[in-house]
């Protein structure tokens, strides 16, 4: 087959309907997905660091099924068999502005599911770093759990935990290429629909693999940019103002 190019700049350059929905679709969902993740992560998490042998145990566990099962299979697990064994059915979601479907629906659970299972570690990791003594400091002068982890730990676990995150992301948008196999139309599944139409299958793929490049270059350079904001001449002073901060008992006056 020749490679058309007319046919491969008209799509890069004028993508249809079809593409730019499934390009929404797949930023959406990797946004929504990573920070759902990320949230249920963080408490993952402080089950892992919990002095409660069950929290522990049983965020250990589900580290270890997300982490030791593959991807591709949880999503088929969480929208077909558990609609097979009649334990829950993703119907569509009326939101007024727009219609959630539910294949999506359950995408986004299985990709945010499988996220906090991995930021698990990376914010347990950033959450170790810090040293104990500044947390035995706080306790001392009578700071809460809540406030402690909310000015004192997560603002200095950040340098730890934005980049393996901007990682994470980064594989997100990608992973979203996965949901085709429940028919949510994203970038890869409305590459498929055209190709069918069409039967320019190598120029149409080498357009979505141009998309998905465009996509994670562009978020490496916003990745880098926040990576810089929180480099370890930010993280020093803010460790600076912390400490001075503890000694001087003025918690409520911190930023």
């Amino acid at each position: 087959m020749i490679f058309n190019w007319s046919v491969f700049f008209h799509y890069l350059l004028e993508p249809s309907r079809i593409y730019l929905h499934g390009l929404w679709l797949t930023l959406s969902i990797s946004v929504v997905s990573q920070f759902i993740g990320t949230s249920l992560g963080l408490f993952v998490a402080l089950g892992r660091l919990s002095r409660l042998r069950v929290l522990q145990w049983l965020a250990g566990f589900y580290v270890w099924v997300m982490r030791g099962t593959p991807l591709l299979v949880q999503i088929v697990f969480i929208y077909t068999a558990l609609a097979a064994a009649n334990v829950i059915h993703f119907h569509d979601i009326d939101l007024g502005f727009l219609v959630l479907p539910g294949n999506v629906q359950a995408g986004i659970i299985a990709l945010s599911l499988n996220e906090a299972a991995y930021m698990c570690e990376i914010i347990r990791a950033g959450i170790n770093s810090i040293d104990r003594g500044q947390t035995e400091a706080a306790k001392s002068l009578g700071m809460t759990p809540g406030l402690l982890l909310r000015r004192i730990i997560l603002p200095q676990a950040a340098r730890v935990i934005i980049p393996p995150l901007g990682n994470n992301f980064n594989s997100m948008l990608k992973s979203t290429t996965l949901l085709s196999v429940i028919g949510v139309p994203e970038l890869l599944l409305a590459t498929q629909m055209v190709t069918s139409a069409t039967f320019r299958v190598f120029e149409l793929y080498s357009v979505v693999a141009l998309y998905y490049l465009s996509l994670t270059t562009l978020w490496g350079f916003l990745q880098h940019l926040i990576e810089e904001r929180y480099s370890t001449p930010f993280t020093e002073t803010r460790s600076k103002l912390v400490r001075r901060s503890l000694l001087a008992g003025r918690f409520g006056g911190m930023p």
